[in-house]
C-alpha cells in the first residue's frame, strides 16, 4: 500500500516544507520592517510578504486533501504531477506578491486552474470508485468504450 502513495507523501512533505519557509520569510519580514507580533500591519511591504503566506495557507489545506483524493482514486503519477505544479505556482505567487501586489495575479491564476483540474481528478476517481461499489458499473471503461476505445487486458 505505501508504495503506492509515497510519492504523494513526498508532494505533501514538500508543501509543508514550502508552508514553513513562507512563515520564515514573514519572521524576516518583521524584523526587517520593524513590525513586532501580533501586529499585522505595517509597510506595504511588510503587508504584501504577510498576506502571500496567509493566502498560501487558506489554500493549503484544500490543496492537500485533494492532492491525496486524486492519489488514491485516481492516479499516483497525475496527482503527484499536478501537485508539483501547484507547489510551483504558489511558490511564485509568493515571491511575486512580495514584490507588488500585481506580480501575484498570474501565478494565482496558474496554480487556481491546477488545483480544479485536481479537484476534478479526485471527484471522478470517486464517483467511478462509488460507481462501481454501489451501482455495479464500471464508468471509466464505459467511457473509454463510448470514445472508442477498447480496455486492455
Amino acid at each position: 500500500m505505501l508504495d503506492q502513495v509515497v510519492c504523494v507523501a513526498a508532494v505533501t512533505m514538500l508543501g509543508v516544507l514550502e508552508q514553513a519557509y513562507f512563515s520564515l520569510q514573514v519572521i524576516y519580514a518583521r524584523r526587517k520592517y520593524s513590525v513586532p507580533p501580533p501586529a499585522t500591519t505595517g509597510p506595504p511591504d511588510f503587508e504584501r510578504v504577510f498576506r502571500a503566506q496567509a493566502n498560501c495557507s487558506e489554500y493549503f489545506p484544500l490543496f492537500v486533501i485533494t492532492l491525496w483524493i486524486a492519489g488514491l482514486f485516481s492516479s499516483q503519477a497525475l496527482s503527484v504531477f499536478l501537485g508539483l505544479l501547484y507547489l510551483c505556482g504558489r511558490y511564485q505567487y509568493f515571491h511575486g506578491y512580495s514584490k507588488s501586489a500585481q506580480g501575484r495575479l498570474a501565478p494565482l491564476y496558474f496554480s487556481a486552474k491546477v488545483q480544479w483540474v485536481l479537484i476534478g481528478v479526485g471527484g471522478l476517481g470517486v464517483l467511478c470508485c462509488m460507481s462501481r461499489l454501489y451501482l455495479g458499473l464500471d464508468l471509466l471503461s464505459s467511457l473509454l468504450l463510448v470514445l472508442g476505445f477498447s480496455q486492455l487486458d
